[in-house]
């Protein structure tokens, strides 16, 4: 070659290229290694061995199409004449375990089904249909029943429900249906994810068999529940827990009166419900009221008259030590779940079934509660030391 001779760089796609078939070669040889072992202990000798103790008789080898996480290959998999042939990949297995694995946490990530298909052939040069999706998926109904069967170990304190709504076919037709979750804090001090069912709308029956579920699996302890103030749910929570108080969200009940207010007085009227619920006892709370029906409630009096109507349920946490009483009067932890649910499920649309809907939603909610057990929620030693107070104030 002369001196002067120009060398080109080849580009990058053709680089890109021979890499991943360079790759893709070396798993095929690799796998194709491992096949011819286990074969070979299968009928008791190698390639062309003639040995009397042998097992079984090899019968040639077929074809296997599997999709890699380095793209599509071709393996030649053994046989013997018995039928048996060498099982490292499996005998249906059309793709390995990190490529499943791969697919489950781009689904559960936000990948819809329809889209799969684009990705794996982006990544792996070779796309799966809606329906492969859908089977690789329905691994995650262990983690659904595991959930669903977990017994409840530590009594729960504190109880938190709420419901989210989506879309999922029901009787051949899509309906909004109700996903309702529950989770509650223990004696540790930390949040655990309870369960989630899901129902054709938020109703006593739905919650009461949400509540019946968890009382069976252990639920005991229940000093306060707080939630919305939806009906159904406060009368499934008499019958299933009628020793616990019932808290309603401040929130909802400062947006129940925001609906009976004119926008422009929305910031005075939310600056004054944050002053009656910070209080600093309920007595003060109540005067706190007062005033504010004396002032306010002569511009807004219909707004004020829901204030007054729920206040007596959302002043429920007064009862438990100060330092609880920011996280247990609302649902705020459950609306920042339902967030991450409905951050997830908009790429869906509407589920093709409730079992898909309770898949997807309870994994989602797992993954997103995962980090509970990392840090404590509250004091709950605070609870005991409270209730000490209280018995000697009595005895004096």
């Amino acid at each position: 070659m002369a001196d002067d001779a120009e060398f080109t760089l080849p580009p990058q796609e053709s680089i890109h290229t021979d890499l991943q078939a360079l790759f893709r070669g070396a798993v095929r040889i690799a796998l194709e290694t491992v096949l011819e072992d286990e074969i070979r202990h299968l009928v008791g000798a190698g390639r062309y061995q003639r040995l009397g103790d042998r097992r079984g008789h090899r019968n040639g080898t077929y074809l296997r199409s599997l999709v890699t996480s380095v793209g599509g290959i071709e393996v030649a998999v053994p046989r013997s004449r018995d039928g048996s042939a060498a099982g490292v990949i499996g005998r249906y297995q059309r793709r390995v375990d990190e490529v499943d694995a791969a697919i489950v946490e781009s689904y559960v990530a936000g990948v819809s089904t329809r889209k799969m298909g684009k990705v794996t052939r982006a990544l792996l040069g070779d796309d799966v249909s809606r329906s492969t999706v859908s089977r690789v998926t329905r691994s995650l109904d262990e983690q659904v029943e595991a959930l669903r069967k977990a017994p409840i170990v530590e009594p729960i304190t504190y109880l938190f429900l709420d419901g989210t709504f989506l879309d999922a076919r029901w009787a051949r037709s899509v309906e909004n249906v109700a996903a309702l979750v529950a989770y509650g804090v223990g004696a540790s001090g930390h949040r655990q994810l309870l369960g989630i069912t899901i129902g054709p709308r938020e109703s006593e029956e739905g919650w009461a068999d949400l509540l019946q579920q968890l009382v069976d699996r252990g639920l005991r302890g229940v000093q306060l529940v707080v939630a919305d103030g939806h009906a159904g749910l406060a009368a499934a929570v008499r019958h299933q827990l009628p020793e616990a108080r019932l808290q309603r969200c401040v929130v909802h009940l400062e947006r129940n009166a925001f609906a009976k207010a004119p926008r422009k007085l929305w910031k005075r009227l939310g600056r004054e419900l944050r002053h009656l619920f910070d209080a600093g006892s309920l007595g003060d709370a109540k005067k706190r009221l007062a005033a504010l029906k004396a002032g306010l409630g002569v511009q807004l009096p219909e707004a004020i008259a829901i204030v007054e109507a729920g206040f007596a349920a959302a002043t429920q946490y007064f009862a438990f030590p100060r330092a609880h009483w920011l996280r247990i009067r609302s649902t705020n932890g459950l609306e920042r779940l339902h967030g991450e649910i409905k951050r997830r499920i908009r790429a869906i649309g509407a589920f093709p079934d409730r079992a898909s809907a309770l898949r997807l939603v309870t994994v989602v909610a797992l993954r997103a509660t995962g980090i509970w057990a990392d840090r404590r929620y509250l004091d709950m030693s605070l609870l005991d030391e409270s209730h000490h107070a209280k018995e000697l104030k009595q005895a004096a």
